[in-house]
């Protein structure tokens, strides 16, 4: 299934996006690259439905020849009977979760960085106004605009403090820009406040060329960059972004969570087509498939609100992979016990 629908997915995807790929000169090389990689993020996500589908096909080919029945007469228990399936979903789920952590993440930000580059030029593939990052236990940085293509921000504010939350210093600009040939960062209007007990010290520069310790990118990260990293890495920035105080942390988290949660959905889905399939229907196969396609939609639909409540109503990450889960877990118990009985 794999096979016969992610080609016809490139060629919708090429046949809509084409126009724009001509319009920015995206060179061949980097337009077959990008759908190698459209092809394995893509895939990824439906992996699941497919194998449901799938199940769906096999398992009511077995029930509209009357085989299950012939087993089941013969003395194999539904249990025994639902045990290759079991093998299958756990191969497919150990592939799915290698893919996850270590291959789709490559694929990824292939993806995003062409899509950012030729089929959405111009727009924005990060947050750009009022930029607030928290360097460490002492460090603060604020922007209130932020140019990524140009490595310019506006109103500039780096604040340090001392033991007891007590201002240390303070140095604000109107602009700050990389200069990634010198590897600094030129400051306009600078100024920095020094406290010492009841006295502040004030210095004043048009321009100053300085280092600092954070990196250009810690301003503001690309919207995908959790997606980007494998596993190790991933972990390593969540922990690192927590002790920034990152705004957006649950959309970090929950990519984390959704790439454990992806192999679990094999099982509940394999149990859900098997549960559906397994019993000899008046409508045959066209019903059984109508029915998974309908509950694929809405596993997708769950999956996707849960996931918007996450990242933009503060929602916990966990529940928000947990609910959608939990609720076809217990459909896919429901319609097992029905099967066998």
């Amino acid at each position: 299934m794999l096979l016969l629908f992610i080609p016809i997915g490139i060629m919708a995807h090429l046949a809509e996006q084409i126009g724009k790929i001509q319009d920015n000169d995206a060179p061949l090389d980097e337009v077959l690259a990008y759908l190698g990689d459209f092809s394995i993020y893509i895939g990824n996500f439906l992996f699941p439905i497919f194998l449901f589908l799938s199940v769906i096909f096999f398992t009511s080919k077995l029930a509209s020849n009357t085989e299950i029945v012939a087993m089941l007469s013969s003395g194999i228990s539904f249990n025994r009977f639902l045990r290759p399936y079991m093998i299958g979903a756990t191969i497919v789920a150990l592939f799915m979760l290698l893919m996850g952590m270590f291959i789709v993440p490559s694929a990824s930000k292939g993806f995003n960085e062409f899509k950012f580059k030729y089929l959405k030029k111009g727009k924005q593939d990060r947050i750009t106004t009022n930029i607030y990052n928290q360097l460490n236990e002492r460090d603060f940085i604020y922007v209130s605009s932020f140019d990524p293509r140009r490595n310019n921000g506006s109103n500039f504010t780096f604040e340090r403090f001392k033991e007891g939350n007590v201002l240390d210093f303070k140095i604000s600009a109107t602009s700050i820009r990389w200069i990634e040939k010198d590897s600094i960062y030129r400051l306009t209007s600078y100024r920095k406040r020094k406290i010492r007990g009841d006295t502040a010290i004030v210095e004043t520069q048009r321009r100053l060329d300085t280092l600092f310790a954070f990196k250009i990118d810690d301003l503001t990260p690309v919207s995908y960059v959790a997606e980007t990293k494998n596993l190790l890495e991933l972990d390593e920035f969540i922990k690192d972004q927590r002790t920034k105080g990152a705004s957006n942390i649950n959309s970090y988290i929950l990519v984390k969570y959704k790439r454990w949660a992806l192999p679990l959905s094999v099982f509940i889905l394999t149990i859900i087509a098997v549960g559906v399939a397994s019993q000899k229907r008046r409508g045959g196969m066209g019903l059984n498939l109508a029915f998974g396609i309908v509950v694929a939609f809405v596993f997708i639909f769950f999956d996707r609100i849960f996931s918007t409540l996450a990242e933009q109503a503060g929602l916990e990450p966990l529940i928000a992979v947990l609910v959608p889960n939990l609720f076809f877990g217990a459909l896919a118990f429901y319609l097992l016990q029905k099967a066998k009985r």
